[in-house]
């Protein structure tokens, strides 16, 4: 028990950030931070060290995280505000085209094969290598970077088509 508090305290801030920047809710990330420590409790059996240990819990924080959303309807969040292109010295006009450029992507992302919203989710939130996301899938590294750039791709062209550019 003792080892498993060390665990909690030294990836909680981790997970927190993950899930966090998924749903941008103080609330529901503590709440989801927590049960992936639960579940994390409960399979940690079945951690065989294959991968690095944030890699596992940070798959189990996914599926936490789809939970949810299945379970409120919740919508993904934007890619945009991940990668923290928000520039605080934005216009009104600017930020209000940043929001309606933001819902864009998040409808797209929405729509992407589960396999393809998998990577993107831990390559992306999480900030795991290509080879991590691999482990986390059970999947090779390069059907990860192969599926990441065919997400990415998708992305970019429905969003060309959408503002006929």
């Amino acid at each position: 028990m003792e080892d498993f508090e060390k665990l909690y305290k030294e990836y909680y801030p981790r997970v927190y950030a993950f899930l966090f920047k998924l749903c941008h809710d103080k609330e529901m990330t503590e709440e989801m931070t927590q049960d992936t420590f639960y579940e994390l409790y409960r399979s940690l059996h079945k951690y065989n060290g294959t991968c690095k240990l944030f890699t596992f819990i940070a798959s189990i924080a996914k599926n936490v995280y789809y939970k949810y959303i299945r379970k409120k309807k919740l919508e993904y969040i934007d890619i945009e505000s991940v990668i923290e292109l928000q520039d605080n010295a934005d216009t009104p006009e600017e930020a209000c085209l940043r929001s309606l450029r933001s819902k864009e992507i998040q409808t797209v992302i929405e729509r992407l094969p589960k396999n393809y919203r998998d990577v993107v989710v831990l390559r992306v939130y999480a900030d795991l290598s290509f080879g991590d996301v691999a482990n986390a899938l059970g999947i090779s590294t390069s059907s990860a970077k192969v599926i990441f750039h065919r997400a990415k791709k998708i992305i970019s062209e429905e969003l060309f088509e959408k503002n006929d550019l």
